[in-house]
């Protein structure tokens, strides 16, 4: 098992609306048979405005069979669009799960 973290740092003033996209691209994922990505934020970190999507996979590939099946949804680029405004830098953390 892996766990995937889109770590995104955002604009300051940006979290609230990028929130409110990932929670509306949770629910396209939820529609189209995916599980939902737990959505955190930081409330005391380095750097501030924090938000973390963090995802639960069998499979590396898993992962990006979702990635392209979610953003191939009309939907999905609507939700998405002008993302880029609110985000300063972000990341992909990947593990794999050694219980």
């Amino acid at each position: 098992m892996y766990v995937i973290r889109e770590v995104m740092n955002c604009k300051p003033g940006k979290v609230k609306p990028l929130v409110e996209k990932f929670q509306a691209m949770a629910g396209v994922m939820e529609k189209l048979g995916m599980s939902r990505p737990r959505l955190m934020t930081d409330i005391s970190g380095e750097p501030y405005w924090t938000i973390v999507a963090e995802f639960e996979v069998e499979k590396l590939d898993d992962f990006f069979e979702m990635d392209d099946q979610a953003f191939a949804d009309a939907g999905a680029a609507e939700i998405m669009e002008g993302y880029h405004d609110l985000v300063d830098h972000g990341r992909r953390e990947i593990y794999k799960v050694e219980d």
